[in-house]
């Protein structure tokens, strides 16, 4: 395989990654948003979606993402009467984001984006060592 070629695709690895990173983050800095008038829907947590695409340019496959959605599951309630947003019951929707599973997936996140990184450096060390030995 081409070394220039291996770098792209972990740099890809690594920019996918990045972006999963982001929308993570986002989800967690926004676990406790509420809506602003009584019944408005809260944060709703935001998902990513990956997919394999041919790269013409280098001839693999090579993923992307695909889109970053939102998650469809249903909103918790926690009984707030004082709450602006709070409903006539007095209930308050709650943001469907667990802060467990948003670790979990930071982790694997984080591990993926390890694993490319040290691709990268292994292709770079074995470019530097050629053109050491083209000198």
């Amino acid at each position: 395989m081409d070394l220039t070629k291996a770098l792209t695709i972990s740099a890809q690895g690594m920019d996918v990654q990045t972006t999963r990173l982001r929308v993570i983050a986002e989800n967690l800095a926004n676990q406790d948003t509420t809506g602003s008038t009584p019944g408005a829907d809260p944060y709703r947590r935001k998902t990513v979606t990956f997919e394999n695409r041919m790269d013409r340019a280098l001839g693999t496959e090579t993923v992307r993402i695909k889109e970053i959605g939102q998650d469809k599951s249903a909103f918790t309630q926690r009984y707030d009467p004082s709450h602006p947003a709070a409903n006539a019951q007095g209930y308050v929707k709650t943001p469907n984001v667990n802060s467990f599973v948003e670790v979990m997936d930071m982790r694997e996140a984080q591990r993926s984006y390890s694993a490319n990184l040290q691709v990268l450096e292994v292709t770079r060390g074995m470019l530097t060592r050629v053109i050491g030995m083209l000198k």
